[in-house]
């Protein structure tokens, strides 16, 4: 009897990390390309980045972006993309980070 408890609690706990995985911002949404560009350049200037430029690639709309100085003469960041995918009647986000993709998420849901 003790052994069952242990192997069924060794189950839940190896269970517990695949659950938690689905939790989290969401990256897929129904809406218009066009909308999700708009709140992509909004989030991208208000968390103090630069749209350098976008592109259009069949399906695909890729933002160029990059660090702005913060006012402090230091020169500009990187350059960086990030993908918005339309498929279907669906948006996707891919390779945006965590952080532009939360604010995406809830600008994208008031």
């Amino acid at each position: 009897m003790t052994r069952m408890l242990l192997v069924a609690a060794a189950v839940a706990l190896i269970a517990l990390p695949a659950a938690a995985q689905s939790r989290g911002p969401k990256r897929e949404f129904v809406i218009e390309h066009t909308r999700a560009m708009s709140v992509t350049r909004e989030v991208l200037v208000g968390q103090g980045y630069e749209v350098v430029r976008t592109e259009i690639r069949g399906n695909d709309r890729i933002v160029y972006y990059r660090r702005g100085n913060m006012g402090r003469g230091k020169g500009k960041g990187p350059l960086v993309k990030l993908i918005i995918r339309r498929t279907g009647n669906r948006v996707v986000f891919v390779d945006t980070p965590d952080r532009i993709l939360l604010d995406v998420n809830v600008k994208l849901r008031l």
